[in-house]
C-alpha cells in the first residue's frame, strides 16, 4: 500500500506551520522546511527539503531534498568519502515524518519508536524489560523468534548466571576472568567483540588547574598506563598510543603517546606551582564515572579507584571518586560541566578515523572545554579528503597537536567478548553497530538477551550510549547498514547512495514497497523529516530526551540554525 497524496498534503501543511510558528510571521530564517508542492493532478509526489541558506552556517549540509518518491539527494558543503559509513549509523534511522510531527519529537517517540524493522517495541517495563514482537509485514528476511525479550544487569557475573542457568539465549561483555570457563563448557558459545575502541581520562579546560596543559601533561606521562591494561583487561588488550585504534587507516599517524615519567610529571607540576603540602598533596580533585561495563571499560569502579590510587601515589593529586548515573554522566561530561577528571570511552561507530577525532575534537565539541582550533582545523581539512594516504600526513599533525594539547589521556584499547548458548543459531557480535536480534535463533519463539544498562531512550536521533543505541536499531533502520562480519557499507533502506566525482553530492536510491510498523509506506519525505528534525535546531520536533542530537552536530559539524 502507498501513502495516499490527502495524508501527504496535510503533513505538508502542518509541518509548514509548525515552521512559521516556530520562525515568526515575516522573520527570515536559515532553514527551508519543505519545497512547494508540484502543481497537478492531485495525485503527484510532494517532495519536502531542508536546508541552510548557505554554508557560512559552518556546518557540512547544505541540503536534503525528496527530488521524487524514491529518491533523496544530499548537497554537501564540502566533500565528504566518509558520508556512507555515517550515513549507515543507527541516529541516523529513518521514522515516518507524519508519526514525527504528530508526537513534536517527544513522549511515545522517545520509548515506541515506529520504523521499518524486523521487530517493533511492544513493551518497555522501566528497570525492567523491553519486549518486542515481530514485524510480519517486514521486507526482508523474517526473524526467527517471535518475540524478543531484552533485559539487563550491570554485573557481568550475574549475566554469565543467567546464561548457564539457561534463562537466557546471549549476554555482553563477560568478564575477563570467566572466558576460559566459558571456552571450556559445552553448553556455552564465546563471541569475541571485534569493536575497535579506546579508553581514556578526559579533562575539562574550563575548571583550573585544568586549564594548564603543563598540568594535563603531568597526568598524561604520570599514570602508569600499562599497570592498568595487566591489572584490569582482558588479554590481548594493549596500551594506548593514539587515540584512535591503529586498525583504522591513519588512526596512528604521527608521534606515540608520551612514556611513563614520574620525574619529568612531577617536575612539571612543581614548575606549575603546584608543590606538595606537608601530607605529600598538592591539590584535590575529582574522578567522574558511570558504573556501566564497556570493552573499553570492563571493569570501571576498580579502575577508577586505580587511577585515584596512582594519581596520588604518583603525583600527589588527592581525587574523590564519585559514581554518576549514567545518563547524567554523559549529559554533563558531553556538556563540559564535569570540574575534574572523567573516565570514558568509545567504540567505533563506523570505519574511519572522522569517527574518533571529530566527534570528540572537532570545532563544536563542548566535552574537553573550549576547543582546539590546532586539532580541528587539521581535521576539517582530513575529513574532505578520501586517498587514505593523501590524508595521512593531515592526520599526522592532527594527532600531534592532540599530543601536545592534551585534552585526554589515551588510556588502552580494550578486548571483550559476549556469550550465548551453544544452541544459539547465529550468535555473532559485528565490528560496527549492535547485534541483529534477526539473525539470532534460540530454536523456539522466544530470544532472551541480557545487555549490562537500561536504554536511556529509544529514538536513535538523540542516543549515544551502546545501550540505547542497541535496542533501538532492531527497530528503525538507517539508508545504508555495515555487514555482519567486515563492516563494510551497503545498503538498507536505501539500495545505493552513489556521489559525484568530489563526494559533495550523494544521491541515494530508496528501496521500494518497504513499510513502516503502522502501515504506512516508506518514501523520500520520511529520510528529509527524519534528519531534519536532529540537523535544524528550528525544527518543532528538535526535543528528543536530551535535546542534544550530538551525532548531528558533531558529525556534521554544527547544526543549522544554531542557537549562539
Amino acid at each position: 500500500m502507498r501513502k495516499s497524496t490527502l495524508l501527504k498534503l496535510l503533513t505538508f501543511g502542518l509541518l509548514l506551520s509548525l515552521m512559521l510558528v516556530a520562525c515568526g510571521n515575516g522573520d527570515e530564517t536559515e532553514a527551508a522546511a519543505t519545497t512547494a508542492p508540484d502543481e497537478g493532478d492531485g495525485e503527484e509526489f510532494v517532495g519536502t527539503s531542508v536546508s541552510a541558506e548557505s554554508c557560512d552556517y559552518g556546518g557540512k549540509i547544505l541540503s536534503i531534498e525528496a527530488v521524487d518518491e524514491l529518491t533523496v539527494v544530499f548537497t554537501l558543503c564540502s566533500p565528504d568519502p566518509a558520508f556512507p559509513g555515517k550515513a549507515a549509523f543507527t541516529p541516523f534511522g529513518i521514522l515516518p515524518a507524519e508519526f514525527i510531527a504528530a508526537t513534536g519529537g517527544t513522549g511515545d517517540i522517545l520509548e515506541q519508536p515506529v520504523g521499518t524493522g524486523p521487530y517493533m517495541v511492544s513493551d518497555w517495563v522501566r528497570g525492567e524489560s523491553v519486549t518486542y514482537t515481530r514485524f510480519d509485514d517486514y521486507w526482508g528476511d523474517a526473524p526467527a523468534a517471535e518475540t524478543v525479550v531484552l533485559r539487563w544487569n550491570a554485573e557481568s557475573a550475574a549475566r554469565l548466571l543467567e546464561l548457564q542457568a539457561g534463562t537466557a539465549d546471549m549476554v555482553t561483555l563477560v568478564s575477563k576472568d570467566d572466558f576460559q570457563a566459558i571456552e571450556d563448557d559445552p553448553n556455552l558459545q564465546l563471541i569475541p567483540v571485534p569493536n575497535p575502541n579506546i579508553f581514556y581520562i578526559g579533562f575539562t579546560n574550563t575548571f583550573a588547574p585544568w586549564d594548564n596543559v603543563d598540568v594535563r601533561r603531568a597526568v598524561g606521562m604520570g599514570i602508569d598506563r600499562q599497570r592498568i591494561v595487566d591489572n584490569f583487561y582482558p588479554p590481548g588488550s594493549e596500551v594506548a598510543s593514539h587515540f584512535t585504534p591503529c586498525s583504522i587507516p591513519n588512526g596512528c599517524a604521527g608521534d606515540e603517546w608520551y612514556e611513563f615519567d614520574l620525574e619529568a610529571a612531577n617536575a612539571l607540576l612543581d614548575d606549575a606551582g603546584f608543590p606538595r603540602d606537608e601530607n605529600g598533596v598538592r591539590f584535590t580533585t575529582s574522578i567522574y564515572f558511570r558504573d556501566v561495563v564497556r570493552v573499553y571499560l570492563p571493569q570501571a569502579p576498580i579502575v577508577a579507584v586505580e587511577i585515584q590510587t596512582q594519581l596520588l601515589e604518583n603525583l600527589g593529586i588527592d581525587a574523590e571518586v564519585v559514581e554518576m548515573e549514567s545518563g547524567e554522566f554523559i549529559t554533563e561530561s558531553g556538556n563540559g560541566r564535569l570540574d575534574g577528571l572523567h573516565l570514558l570511552g568509545w567504540g567505533a561507530d563506523y570505519p574511519h578515523v572522522t569517527n574518533f577525532l571529530d566527534f570528540h575534537f572537532g570545532r563544536i565539541g563542548t566535552q574537553f572545554g573550549d576547543s582546539y582550533p590546532d586539532v580541528y582545523e587539521q581535521l576539517e581539512a582530513g575529513a574532505q579528503i578520501g586517498d587514505e594516504a593523501a590524508a595521512q600526513s593531515i592526520y599526522e599533525a592532527a594527532n600531534n597537536a592532540i599530543r601536545e594539547l592534551l585534552p585526554m589521556v589515551p588510556i588502552a584499547h580494550g578486548t571483550a567478548a559476549d556469550a550465548a548458548l551453544a544452541s544459539l543459531g547465529g550468535a555473532y557480535t559485528p565490528p560496527f553497530g549492535a547485534t541483529q536480534f534477526m539473525y539470532l535463533d534460540p530454536g523456539d519463539d522466544t530470544l532472551v538477551y541480557v545487555q549490562n544498562a537500561e536504554p536511556i531512550g529509544l529514538w536513535c536521533a538523540d542516543m549515544t550510549d551502546g545501550e540505547s543505541l542497541r535496542p533501538c536499531q532492531q527497530v528503525v533502520e538507517t539508508l545504508l547498514e555495515y555487514g555482519q562480519d567486515s563492516g563494510e557499507v551497503h545498503g538498507e533502506l536505501a539500495t545505493s547512495c552513489t556521489s559525484n566525482d568530489d563526494g559533495s553530492v550523494w544521491t541515494c536510491a530508496l528501496r521500494s514497497g518497504v513499510l513502516f510498523h503502522d502501515g504506512s509506506s516508506f518514501d523520500a519525505n520520511d529520510v528529509v523529516a527524519s534528519w531534519a528534525v536532529g540537523l535544524d535546531m528550528a525544527n518543532p520536533s528538535h526535543v528528543g530526551s536530551t535535546g542534544d542530537f550530538f551525532y548531528f552536530g558533531y558529525l556534521w559539524d554544527s547544526f543549522i540554525n544554531a542557537e549562539d
